[in-house]
Parts: C-alpha cells; structure tokens; sequence
C-alpha cells in the first residue's frame, strides 16, 4: 500500500450567498476572496492567521463573531491522480471532517457527510487519469443544518438552549459553561490518497487479555485475540496469508481463502509482561502487528503497542447499596480521577507535546483515570498512547451530553457507526478501562423536567436517547469489544433506580457549587463520586494577556470579565461560597486570591473526605482538569497550561498517603490512608496548640495501616476539642505526614494577617524563596506566574505551624526580579485575607 497525505495546497472561501449583510464590511469582503488554508485546521484558525478575524479568545471578541455561524465554506485544491495499474485501487480518506460536508473531485460528487467523529472513505480508482482536477470540500453551516433537524424531528430539551444534540458534532463547539460558543468547520484531520492491490487492512479488534487474578505480578500467561477484516480489490478469488505478531517471539499465521474477508487469529504469550495504572506497578508496551500477503508480496501492514491487563467493574449488591469498584488484574483500585474536556476549542492545535505536558501534569498530581467527558471529541491517538505509557485509565463517554437526543434517523444511524468506528480505533489501549453511554442523559430525564417536554400532540412521547444508552452501546460493546466493561451514564445505578443514587453506583455532586457549601460533601458517602468540583479564576498572567477590562482596571464585574464567566450566576455563586470560609474581598487582586483558594480548599476537602471511607466509596474524578481558552471554570490546569492552586490541592489530596480529619457519628477523628503495597506503622503525633505554638495538650496514637486500606482513629478528647477554637490548632505527624486542623474556618480565626518572615536567594535557574512561621500560617502559596510569564513554583498551599521553615523554588529565565517575592500579591496565606473580607 502507498499512502500520500495531501495536506498542501489548500484554499478556504466563504460562499458569497452566506455572508451575511451584517458582517464587518472589511471582513465580508475578505472571506469571499480564496485564502491559504491550513489542513488539518478550521475556517477560523486560517481567518486568524490571514488578519481578517481578531482572536476569539481575546477579550471580548468572542461575542462577535457571531456573524459567521450561518455561512458555508468552501475548502479546494488541486488533485492529479495517475492511472491505476492493472487490479490496484484508489481510495481518498478523509479522517475527519467537521461537520456537513460534500465532497466532490472534478465535479463529480463523491458522498456527503454530516459526522465529525467518523472516517470517510471514497473510491476514486475511475477518476485517476492523469488529469488534474479541483478536489472540492464544501462544508454548511452546522447551524443551519442542526436547526432544520430540530425543526423536522420536533425541539428536545438541553441546558443551553443551542441545537447541538441535532447533529454529529462536539456539543462544546455550540459553547458550555466553560467554553466559547464559536461553531467551527474545517477539515480537521488528515486527508490522504492510498493506493493497494489486492487486499486491505480494514479493521483490527484485538481483544488483549491476562491470566490473573489479584496477584501483584509482573509477568503472566496472556492471550491476543484478533479479529481481522479485509477488503478486496478485483482480485477476490486470491489466498491471502495473515501474520499476527507479538513482541519478538510470538506469532500465529492464517490463510484466508478465496472469497473471504474476514478471519481470528489467536496468539497465546505464556511470558506475557503485565500492564499496571500508575501506583500499581510499571506499564510495559508491547508491539502487535498484523500483515497480509499475497504470493509472497506483503500488501498492508497494520501496527500498534498493547498491554496485557484485564478490567471490571465490581457492581455487586452490599449492605449499603450497589459498588462501583474498577477492577484491573483482579485488584480492586481507588480511582483518583479528573474529567478531561479538549485541550483547545480549536481541536487542530492540540499537538501530542502539548498533551503530553498536561497528562505528566495529572500524573504528577497522583492521579490515575481520566475521564473523557461525552460533550467533547474522541481524543487522538496520541492522548491514548500517553495514557498507556504513564498508567493513566481512560473512561471514555461515548459522545452525549446533558440533553435529550433524537433516536430518529439520520442521527440514529450515524451513531451507531461512529460508535463501531472509535470503539474499534480505541480498543488496543491498555489505558481504555471503561465505555460508558454518556453524560448525564439518564439524570436530565429524571430530574430536569424533561418529561413536561417530551410529548408530542397524542400522547406520543418523543425520542430522548435512552436507547442508545440502554440498549446500542452495551450491545455494540458485547459484539466489539467484551474484554471492557460498560455502564448505561454517568451518573448511572443499576435496576433503573434514580440514576444519581449516592448509594448505588456512580453519582454526580453539583448540589455543591450550586446551591450549598461545600462541608455538604461530607453529609454523603457515595459508592463513586464521578463529577464534582467548585470553580476558580485562571492565574493573573493568564488573565493579564487575555481579559483586559472595559474600563481602568479589571473588576470581577466588568463586561469583558464576564464574557469568560460563562456560568450562571457564577460569581454569585463563587462569592457566596467562598464568604463563609475565607470572607470575600472587595479589591479585585484579593479576590481573586480568595476565590481560587476557595476552589483548592472546596476540591480537597471532597477528595479527602471520599479517600476516607474506601472501600466504601470507590472512586471520585474531579471536575475538571484543564481548560480550552482562557476562563473561570472547574479546571485545576487554565487553558495558558499554568497550574492553579487547585493543582497543588489535588496532589496533596491524591497522596499515596494521606492523613486527613474526619467525623464520624460525631466524634473528631483522623484518617490514615494508605494507597500503597506496603504497610503502614508508626505513630501519630499530635499537639493542640496556640497559634504562636504553645502547646496545650499532646497525645499519640499507634497507627497500622494494611495495604491498600484506611485506618480511622477517634482523638483523645484533650485533644480534639479547643478551649478557644478561635485561636488554636491541632497538628498531627506520622513519619513524614502531617495535618493542620483549625476548630473553625480561616475568616472566623484570629491568624496573624503577616506570619511569616520571607525572603528571596537567586539561584541557577530562578529564585528560592525561604519562608518561616512566626504564627500559624494556612495555605502559603507563591503566584510565580506574576513574575515573569515562564515562571513556575514546585509546590503550593503549604500549612505551617509557628517555629516552621519551608522553601519554593521558582524556576524560570528572568535574570533579576522586578518585584517582591515575600509579599503579596507574590507570596499569599489564607491569614492575609482574613481582615480583607467586604
């Protein structure tokens, strides 16, 4: 096979009969005119990099461009195809086109599309002549299009009131509460020309297992299964010989005869080395590849790295309900998750090095699953093969969201083939650990009154989309895919009790954030937490290139601002859950401070909170990681890649060990967790004390802690309760852990407003700043952002007792500092904001 990607040379024009008369006029006639287009890109990536068009991202400008959600495009360039040889065919493959497309090469129609998330494949062998044509992509306005299905298959309920449940495209690409509402289009994977004879890979299932069962083993018997489809070319009555290879060693042959297209070849790897996520050993890779040949001529070659592991998910009934455990080679695994949204609205500039840097950034932060949230994209081979190389479990939503989907063709139809198409692409990954039916779509009919609106003149309920989560998904993943389990939504419990049963399977927690403070998370004990968050601002740098303000200086209620606040209510939701724990400031800088530190504090006290009560409770995947423009939002990652104190938050929060302070049935505890293989023994230290460190009262307590298991200690009482909460402290030590514990929040502590004598040493490659407590201090943190755009500090949200000594290293290029590293609005503590609070 040859294979030539045809990536140059390509043209964008909007249709004149499109624009509409109320676009800039430079503009309008700008976007008439043929321009250079970048493939794979988008109309307004090539609009951006012309002049005609501002950033979206900037500003407010987002809100302008409005003007173009109803044009259609035209993408064109020039295609000379030689003649075929005797038997060989012509294929054009587009990868991916977004969204309503037709495709035609010298006039002559190919097909048309309207499916972002699937291939497309033509044959072209009769066009291939020597001569060169224009091959022509026009791509209408996903607007109009989703507009009129809405109107023929009659309104379905969504949460923002856009039509993106009407058509097969990223339901972000219509705008969320985190995101911009722009409409993209564009080709916006590869386009290629393969020319091959004979025969064709077109798809391999390998259904990749291990013989194991709870043993912390590195190599075991395993088992590739896999299940080979071939298309002919002309020459269908030709053997074809199958070669399935793993690793070096192992390799098992087929003969397809005449006529046949399919065939399963089983290898057996007695020495199989054993895939593990990350803080359960190591993740070896091993190559799979499959070849065709025909009288000795090799025709296709189809390759990728597998791992040898097995995945469940326990759902069996308990005295408290239904679990929800993932289960990998037999070994029951606390899932310390982040929900992933796409990296960049604009999805073709997101590169494998720009995924790789947020992927070591959860990593880093302990983390062990991401989930990949069903309004976005299924994500690129790249993010997949990263997954695999760090430990990272994917879950993967197929692609539905928060709203009720027509089950009438043709988007029927249409799912079910992107479904086919991407749990074949996706299933050799070891990181993909579970499909599941979408996002919160069983939830939205049972609560969100969608019932009022979902029947039609009759008494004939509309179509909603629970048969795509009841009944096609699990289905196609019996057929394709059975080595992986599934489950019906995110939340989901089983036996169609309400679907967001704490007690029964996977629950989404938003009562927090929206309505109630965040010490609510702890009036539950979920069997598996797999939405919950609390929102922040991104860092200033981030906020200072991208957000300048209408006026002088940039409020939280300048327009501008709110252009990227895109949740309802947002700020008076952040105001009125920050007020209670650290006050809420009237200077914006302050503000922001407080507002981000709430959103650590808020995240953490949850993740704690569901550590301390496995196995009870299984899992928890925060809202969100990461950002795709500039915004406040859920995410601990702003879309700059600069970490928020969330972050620090999270990898403290994620600790293999963990000391955290519970109650339980009223009683004032500690719990120890351990999320390792070894034991964990010792004693805990711990010392009631004023804030300046006199020590009231001390106590110890044994500690032994299994593997894999959490230790809750009821505190001595001369300890655990205060003689004045307002001014005193508990301080806990294990070996190396250690805890903080106020009696009562930040605001209604009296902390010194200045604990800490700082100051600042140059060192090869930045700065260490040298803190000590003369007081108590909560949550130091050092905005390294704010010194120079490259700067980044190595930890974050530190708590120190008076007599304490800590450093941060900021490491970045700027030679001298032109501010101060020791005080604010560089170097912060929740103390400094307690007098501040309006």
């Amino acid at each position: 096979m040859r294979t030539d990607p045809i990536h140059d040379a390509w043209t964008v024009t909007a249709l004149p009969a499109t624009v509409p008369a109320g676009a800039p006029p430079a503009a309008r006639a700008a976007v008439v005119r043929p321009m250079p287009a970048q493939v794979p890109g988008s109309f307004h990536t090539d609009l951006l990099a012309a002049g005609i068009i501002p950033d979206p991202y900037l500003d407010a400008n987002e809100s302008t461009l409005r003007w173009m959600f109803g044009i259609d495009w035209q993408y064109r360039r020039p295609l000379l195809l030689r003649p075929a040889v005797l038997g060989e065919r012509i294929d054009l493959v587009f990868d991916g086109l977004d969204t309503v497309a037709t495709i035609a090469l010298g006039g002559a129609e190919l097909g048309r599309t309207a499916n972002m998330h699937r291939s497309y494949r033509f044959d072209v062998t009769s066009l291939a002549d020597g001569i060169e044509r224009d091959l022509v992509v026009d791509l209408a306005s996903a607007t109009n299009y989703a507009n009129k299905q809405r109107d023929r298959l009659g309104n379905r309920p969504s949460p923002y009131g856009t039509p993106f449940q009407f058509i097969r495209k990223m339901a972000c690409s219509f705008g969320w509460d985190w995101g911009p509402d722009l409409r993209t289009a564009g080709i916006w994977k590869g386009v290629r020309v393969e020319r091959w004879h004979t025969a064709r890979i077109a798809q391999v299932r390998p259904l990749v297992t291990v013989d194991l069962d709870g043993e912390h083993a590195t190599v075991a018997p395993g088992r590739v299964e896999a299940h080979i489809e071939l298309e002919r070319a002309g020459t269908a009555e030709t053997p074809l010989l199958v070669v399935v290879e793993v690793g070096r060693h192992h390799r098992s042959t087929a003969i397809v005869g005449p006529g046949e297209t399919a065939v399963t070849v089983v290898v057996d790897v007695p020495d199989a080395p054993v895939w593990w996520p990350a803080g359960y050993g190591d993740q070896p890779l091993t190559d799979l590849t499959v070849t065709v040949s025909a009288d000795e001529q090799r025709l296709d070659r189809w390759e990728r790295r597998i791992g040898f592991r097995n995945v469940s998910v326990d759902t069996s009934e308990d005295e408290f309900g239904s679990a929800f455990t993932v289960v990998v080679n037999g070994r029951p695994i606390f899932v310390k998750g982040v929900n992933w949204i796409p990296d960049d609205h604009f999805l073709t500039r997101i590169t494998r090095d720009r995924l790789a840097v947020r992927l070591d950034q959860a990593a880093a932060a302990h983390v062990n699953l991401v989930r990949i949230w069903g309004g976005g994209i299924y994500e690129s081979e790249d993010f997949y093969s990263l997954c695999d190389e760090r430990g990272l479990l994917v879950w993967q939503d197929f692609l539905l969201a928060c709203a009720a989907y027509p089950e009438e063709e043709p988007l029927r139809a249409e799912i079910e083939a992107e479904a086919r198409e991407n749990i074949v692409r996706l299933m050799p990954h070891p990181s993909l650990a579970i499909w599941c039916g979408g996002n919160e779509n069983l939830w939205g009919y049972e609560d969100w009154s969608w019932k009022v609106f979902l029947w039609q003149p009759g008494g004939i309920p509309k179509s909603w989309g629970e048969h795509y989560a009841r009944e096609l998904f699990p289905r196609l993943v019996r057929e394709l895919d059975p080595t992986r389990p599934y489950t019906d939504n995110s939340p989901c419990s089983p036996d169609r009790v309400h679907p967001n049963d704490p007690d029964r399977g996977t629950h989404h927690q938003w009562e927090v954030w929206n309505r109630v403070d965040y010490t609510v998370y702890r009036s539950e004990v979920p069997r598996f937490c797999s939405e919950f968050g609390f929102q922040g601002p991104p860092n200033w740098r981030t906020l200072d290139d991208w957000v300048h303000p209408s006026d002088s200086a940039l409020t939280k209620s300048d327009p501008v601002f709110l252009v990227h606040q895109k949740a309802e209510d947002g700020n008076g939701k952040l105001d009125r859950g920050t007020r209670p724990h650290l006050g809420v400031p009237d200077d914006f800088t302050d503000w922001h401070w407080a507002a981000q530190l709430n959103q650590a504090r808020a995240v953490a006290y949850g993740i704690e909170h569901y550590r301390s009560w496995w196995p009870r409770t299984a899992g928890s995947i925060v809202w969100q990681l990461n950002d795709c423009w500039p915004v406040t939002s859920w995410s601990a990652i702003d879309s700059e890649q600069r970490l928020k104190p969330l972050w620090f938050a999270l990898r403290d929060a994620h600790a293999p060990q963990l000391l955290t302070v519970v109650d339980r049935a009223g009683v004032l505890s500690v719990a120890v967790v351990n999320d390792t293989d070894e034991p964990l023994e010792g004693a805990l230290v711990l010392s009631r004390q004023k804030f300046d460190g006199a020590v009231l009262a001390d106590a110890s307590l044994p500690v032994a802690v299994g593997a894999r298991a959490v230790q809750v200690l009821a505190l001595p009482g001369e300890v655990a309760a205060a003689d004045d909460e307002r001014r005193e402290t508990l301080i806990g030590t294990l070996g190396e852990l250690s805890f903080v514990h106020l009696f009562v929040e930040p605001v209604d502590a009296d902390l010194d407003p200045a604990p800490l004598d700082a100051q600042a040493v140059r060192i090869d490659g930045g700065y260490r700043v040298d803190v000590t407590a003369r007081s108590l201090a909560i949550a130091i943190h050092l905005h390294a952002d704010r010194i120079a755009p490259d700067a980044t500090v190595d930890r974050g949200l530190v708590n120190l007792p008076a007599g304490s000594t800590a450093s941060f290293v900021v490491t970045t290029a700027l030679p001298q500092a032109t501010v101060d590293l020791t005080a604010p609005p560089i170097l912060r503590t929740a103390n400094d904001l307690t007098a501040l609070s309006g």
